[in-house]
């Protein structure tokens, strides 16, 4: 199997489209990250190694913390930051982009999109995604969205989606 077949990446809503927002000890968060979480044991059991995330607030950040905390008992997952460009986390709060931060840290890989923001840069670093991976694990809410865009680009390009839905989440 080449890489591509052995590759997962994930799209899923920032903190606004959440309907919990920013509480994550909202028992409908905590169900979602179980979710999340399950889902990647029977995604590596699959076969699945390499795990590629946008590093987006909210949702992507719920998978990488998911995915590096499977490879205390799983050292073979690898996991990649695909940043769609440098200043992402410029207007985070203070605790978010700590946060951040931290978990490019852990990641084996950074891969930049764009040096500099620009108004395609978040859609190209989806597409970025979605080539480079044969699965997309998406937490979405149905409603038109980034989220949405990265789902529809998959199917258009033949990747395998599975969806949690958000909002039978809780």
């Amino acid at each position: 199997m080449g890489e591509r077949e052995t590759t997962c990446c994930f799209t899923g809503h920032r903190p606004v489209r959440l309907p919990w927002k920013v509480n994550e000890s909202d028992p409908r968060c905590l169900s979602l990250k179980e979710q999340i979480a399950a889902s990647l044991e029977g995604i590596y059991e699959s076969g699945y190694r390499h795990y590629i995330c946008g590093m987006a607030t909210g949702c992507d950040t719920y998978f990488a913390e998911a995915v590096l905390a499977m490879k205390a008992s799983h050292p073979d997952i690898t996991l990649e930051a695909a940043v769609p460009c440098e200043s992402q986390a410029e207007k985070w709060t203070h605790a978010q982009q700590k946060r951040y931060s931290e978990l490019l840290k852990q990641c084996d890989k950074v891969t930049y999109v764009s040096h500099t923001y620009t108004p395609g840069c978040m859609m190209r670093r989806n597409e970025y995604m979605i080539d480079s991976s044969s699965l997309l694990l998406a937490c979405f809410n149905g409603r038109s969205s980034g989220t949405m865009n990265t789902i529809l680009y998959a199917e258009r390009s033949g990747v395998r989606t599975i969806i949690l839905d958000i909002e039978s989440s809780y």
